[in-house]
């Protein structure tokens, strides 16, 4: 009898967990038909005093990186990291930044962070590709503020454990490996680990399907408990949060403040669109976290933030970006100038193309020093 790989490597006891466990509910009605849509399970609390681990500590150029982790029902545990000036008084507001899909499910939340010597070259790569050069993490924490970055379910520390391969990632990495063979590719265990990914990211939103949920729910649901542990920690004003991203961060973090309602700030950056705008030509270059069935049906992206009154939004547009048209921007932008004052949203444009770049970042900071400082 022939066996073949799972499907779900590493998260066999998925399907027990989603069986089990209770469904996030919020108290707006709104907001509840989009949580429905998404299938959110409701975040795991973590005990800050008995739930969190804490592991290593290092400074660098003025912040204090701590690395900690929390283990969830199901997965492999998580690991995250928290920034904060050395030198500050009295608590401090707090900030949960994305990570960006990117493309590269290998590397977590340490794409955001500044180790000093002991950042990996991948980690650095990826930097200059996507952030410009810049760990925003440190930035925002060199800025005041206590900074949360999290590995959420398919990333970093919670990836999937492709070894063996399930069949179609598998029939991926064959042809990709031939054609590395023929260009003379050396590939990385990042390379190949990103190769079956990006496959796999289909079956993973298929057995999320099965079981209730969606990608989309399943990330927003991490990110939701990360959330909570953001808000539990000792240096931090749980009064004074905020979250944000760029591309599919940038997504997630939209999603994070419509589920709870109540975030000082949020900034989006190169992710805020219309859904229509993404026919015929734009499926192809975005993930699961942006084609959660149903969800058309119950909100459009900019309408999300109209579930959270309490929050000041910026949202970051890229001319040059190469992942969403420029007219779905614009309706988009509109649509926010239609649901919201000039106190409630900022919309701003950049030149040149899909990359937070060093001009969003000033402009990230400077929003969240404003509204939460």
């Amino acid at each position: 009898m022939l066996t073949q790989p799972s499907a779900i490597g590493g998260y066999e006891d998925w399907p027990a967990f989603m069986a089990s466990h209770d469904r996030f509910i919020p108290a707006d009605g709104a907001a509840g038909r989009v949580a429905a849509a998404l299938g959110v399970p409701a975040p795991t609390p973590v005990d800050p005093d008995r739930g969190l681990s804490w592991h290593d500590e290092v400074v660098v150029d003025g912040v204090r990186i701590r690395h900690l982790g929390w283990q969830l029902p199901f997965g492999p545990p998580t690991k995250a990291t928290l920034l904060t000036p050395v030198h500050h008084d009295g608590l401090l507001p707090g900030l949960l930044w994305l990570n960006c899909h990117g493309g590269n499910k290998w590397l977590g939340a340490e794409r955001l962070v500044d180790l000093g010597p002991e950042t990996s070259p991948d980690v650095v790569a990826l930097q200059r590709k996507l952030y410009a050069g810049r760990a925003v993490a440190n930035d925002f924490a060199r800025a005041g503020f206590a900074v949360l970055v999290h590995d959420a379910f398919s990333w970093g520390s919670r990836r999937f454990n492709l070894t063996p391969a399930p069949g179609r990632a598998a029939d991926a990495l064959r042809a990709a490996t031939a054609l590395w063979a023929s260009e003379g590719v050396q590939a990385s265990p990042e390379l190949k680990y990103n190769t079956l990914a990006a496959q796999h990211e289909n079956t993973v939103a298929k057995a999320a399907a099965l079981l209730g949920t969606s990608y989309a729910g399943m990330v927003a649901s991490e990110d939701l408990t990360a959330l909570g542990v953001l808000r539990g920690l000792p240096d931090v004003d749980a009064h004074r949060i905020g979250a944000g991203g760029f591309s599919g961060g940038g997504g997630r973090a939209l999603v994070l403040a419509a589920m709870t309602g109540d975030l000082g700030a949020c900034v989006i950056a190169c992710m805020m669109t219309t859904h229509a705008s993404l026919f015929p030509a734009y499926l192809e270059s975005h993930s699961w976290l942006l084609s959660t069935p149903g969800l058309a049906t119950v909100s459009e992206w900019p309408d999300l933030t109209a579930l959270a009154p309490n929050t000041r939004f910026l949202a970051q547009y890229a001319l040059g970006d190469e992942l969403f048209p420029v007219e779905g921007m614009r309706a988009a932008d509109h649509r926010l100038q239609e649901l919201h004052d000039d106190d409630r949203y900022k919309g701003d444009w950049h030149a040149g193309g899909h990359v937070f770049a060093a001009d969003f970042f000033t402009q990230a900071r400077d929003h969240f020093c404003e509204v939460l400082q």
